[in-house]
């Protein structure tokens, strides 16, 4: 099995949200893809919310057949590539900060991550007793979190988070549509929740940068 010396990079996510959505909260996309600081959302996917991701340098040692799946989690593989060219987003978008994957069995989860090259590098408690995980891949951050009362048996996608220049001018482009402005736990940092009625599939907030 996995040393756990690769560097696995989170490469895509697949979204079934269609384009126009994102479109109309600010972002710039190009033939279904909105490029986020080395990750692309690829829209218009089969399915509800985020439905895979694809990873770039995935442990070698890892058979092929066990990348297509990480207790759940539709996964591919992809080369690694020079990053694209950075793309301006009329929201301010910058990059994604995290992508957040619920379980209802943390520590099988942990494991499959692990065999797949990509073991956690910090846990914490929250409030409550339950286990976070985290994992830095390339240009974005794994957050594994523990749901006990989880209806689904594996693993899966919950949302993700946007990193944007002015939260503030944010808040006023979406109006309604953007939750109240809060304090983040990373320290000196905020953020906001996109409500439902902006009409996509899975969790979404945005966050000020990491100064």
């Amino acid at each position: 099995m996995s040393s756990g010396t690769a560097r696995a990079e989170l490469a895509a996510l697949s979204l079934a949200d269609p384009a126009e959505r994102w479109e109309r909260l600010g972002f710039a996309v190009a033939d279904g893809v909105v490029p986020l600081g080395g990750v692309q959302l690829e829209l218009g996917a089969a399915g509800t919310g985020i439905v895979g991701w694809r990873l770039r340098g995935l442990d070698t040692s890892v058979d092929a057949a066990q990348c297509v799946e990480i207790d759940g989690l539709p996964t591919g593989a992809t080369p690694i590539r020079a990053p694209q060219a950075p793309r301006e987003h009329p929201n301010g978008a910058i990059g994604l900060d995290h992508v957040v994957v619920t379980t209802p069995d943390f520590a099988r989860t942990a494991t499959a991550l692990s065999c797949a090259g990509i073991p956690l590098r910090r846990i914490r408690r929250a409030p409550g007793g339950l286990r976070q995980g985290f994992r830095r891949l390339g240009p974005a951050i794994l957050e594994l979190v523990e749901a006990r009362d989880a209806t689904d048996r594996a693993a899966r996608f919950w949302g993700l988070v946007v990193i944007v220049a002015d939260l503030d001018a944010l808040a006023g482009r979406l109006g309604d549509e953007l939750g109240t402005i809060k304090d983040a736990v990373q320290p000196g940092r905020r953020i906001a929740t996109l409500r439902a009625s902006a009409g996509l599939g899975e969790a979404v907030a945005f966050m000020s940068p990491d100064r």
